[in-house]
């Protein structure tokens, strides 16, 4: 806990030299020190869902009541396995059958177009059920759609429907939802990390092209790591969290799921700006992402010359898998290939930010969930004094980590407390940020996993909470100081059918999500020789 914890000392900026990681690329490192390469044939750089949907539209070559089919179908035929929905829209063939009608009278169209988009429940969308995946909101259809879902259908997106996650989005592996656990598509024993479980395995198994999720403290870049897909986290502001359900209000951001880089930055770039409605929201300009995504013909042989980046040397210490830190010293080597200049740092308040994170969260978190109690509210027990009425209809509405984490807060809010811990949380937060602020200065971008190892076994720490927290560890700093990250996958470790995706977290200055997208695009543009898609889709369609 934080009273145990000792002042940390001043940040330590390691010598500047070249990482010295592996010196040839390979496809995938074992989880044990010895590393698997597997055949480094050349694969073609992943493509962007999103253009090719527009290209293919606008070409005539397909009809979005095609696409829109073609991903209902295979709904049908991955769900029963994986559980990623917790509703699919009875509308997503009217929308996409509009859109059909405006080519055909030569209306111009949104860039999002046909896009097949999943969005995480706790998100509104108006007259579908948006419940956080909690049984005290189990009836709940909002009469209104989050601004960034608002962004989305006005640009010509099709919601799919509601993706799974932990309650409230409270969890690391989506075990904790009221009504199903999602599996991951690379091992259905696995889990797909969380809390926005949901929308990375959809998109993973290709149920819809992108996808909402959430972020608070991780929970859109560890399941990007565990499902092998892109993440990205914005900068606190970027996007509007009005419709977000709130858990931690200070540290909430609505996130992005794509299958590339550049999928992932052209749907941040729809539902990010300035929102009249949220007053934690931006007037930040927001630059035009999709210049970033270049094509690979056209790259030079040092597409990054002179990028600045620095490898957090916490990161790939004891206490990460080895496959996960070989992974990471290879992109390292990778982004040198490209013309980085690759040095270690070090953050000394590292270690901190777990324990400090836990503690506003839970705090912030049981400050936001004191509406629901069945009268503002939530579903309503019925009994025969007011107490006892806030009693069940919270006792039977809310999960038991929910429980846990409302219970944790409260102490650490209560008098006597409020000093030795929130009070104290707010301190380590701006140590790390200033930590943070001078490795950035040093740096153009921040690497490190995003995760301490591949994805675990279903219901391998749903018992140890513990030892779930601290699977948060490599992403909880970036909320603490309200910075934007990406995960893409990097590497594969053994276990499963065929091998598990490892995710690269990069981290960038505030509002520099646009050098985050074109070192990543990059990146993911040149690995050769892996192709991050799932075993389960080999037999779909």
């Amino acid at each position: 806990m934080l009273s145990t914890l000792h002042p940390p000392r001043s940040l330590t900026l390691l010598p500047l030299r070249r990482f010295h990681g592996p010196k040839t690329i390979v496809s995938a490192a074992s989880t044990s020190p010895a590393t698997t390469t597997f055949d480094a044939a050349s694969v073609s750089p992943p493509q962007s869902q999103i253009l090719n949907t527009r290209r293919s539209l606008l070409s005539g070559e397909t009809t979005a009541s095609e696409l829109a089919k073609s991903h209902l179908s295979r709904i049908r035929l991955t769900e029963p396995q994986l559980k990623c929905f917790l509703h699919v829209s009875e509308n997503v063939l009217k929308g996409a059958q509009e859109i059909d009608q405006r080519i055909a009278r030569g209306e111009e169209l949104g860039p999002l177009a046909g896009v097949l988009i999943g969005v995480k429940d706790n998100i509104c969308t108006e007259g579908m059920p948006s419940t956080a995946a909690s049984r005290i909101l189990e009836h709940y259809r909002p009469p209104f759609d989050a601004t960034a879902v608002k962004k989305i259908k006005e640009l010509g997106g099709i919601v799919v429907g509601k993706t799974n996650m932990d309650e409230f989005g409270m969890g690391s592996t989506t075990e904790a939802s009221a009504f199903q656990v999602t599996a991951n598509p690379w091992d259905l024993t696995r889990v797909p990390g969380g809390s926005s479980g949901g929308s990375a395995a959809a998109v993973a198994a290709r149920q819809c092209m992108v996808s909402l999720g959430s972020d608070t403290g991780g929970s859109v870049r560890q399941p990007a790591s565990f499902c092998g897909v892109v993440g990205l986290k914005p900068t606190y502001g970027r996007v509007s969290r009005f419709g977000l359900m709130a858990y931690a209000s200070s540290l909430d951001v609505i996130g992005c799921f794509g299958s590339t880089v550049a999928d992932a930055g052209m749907l941040l770039h729809a539902i990010s700006g300035y929102d009249k409605f949220d007053s934690t929201s931006s007037k930040q300009d927001v630059p035009e992402f999709e210049s970033q995504f270049l094509s690979v013909d056209s790259l030079e042989s040092k597409p990054l010359k002179g990028v600045k980046v620095g490898v957090i040397r916490e990161t790939i210490e004891e206490g990460v898998d080895s496959g996960v830190r070989s992974a990471t010293q290879e992109a390292a080597s990778h982004l040198e290939a490209l013309g980085c200049v690759v040095t270690e740092v070090s953050l000394p308040s590292f270690s901190l930010g777990l324990p400090a994170y836990y503690v506003i969260a839970s705090s912030e978190s049981s400050s936001n969930l004191s509406r629901y109690d069945g009268v503002r509210y939530g579903n309503q027990v019925m009994a025969d004094e007011l107490n006892k009425l806030y009693e069940c209809s919270r006792g039977e509405g809310f999960g038991k980590e929910v429980k846990m984490r409302i219970l944790m807060g409260t102490y650490a809010l209560s008098a006597g407390y409020y000093d030795a811990y929130y009070k104290r949380a707010q301190q380590v937060r701006t140590l790390i940020r200033k930590d943070f602020k001078a490795a950035l200065d040093q740096n153009d971008i921040l690497i490190s996993p995003a995760a301490p190892s591949a994805a675990y076994k279903i219901g391998e720490k749903k018992d140890d909470p513990l030892a779930m927290y601290a699977g948060d560890i490599m992403t909880v700093n970036v909320n603490l100081a309200g910075l934007p990250a990406i995960v893409l996958p990097c590497g594969l470790v053994e276990g499963g059918p065929s091998g598990l995706p490892v995710g690269l977290q990069m981290i960038g200055a505030a509002f520099d999500e646009e050098k985050l997208l074109k070192v990543g695009h990059i990146f993911e543009q040149t690995l050769k020789g892996l192709s991050f898609v799932p075993p389960l889709l080999a037999n779909v369609a």
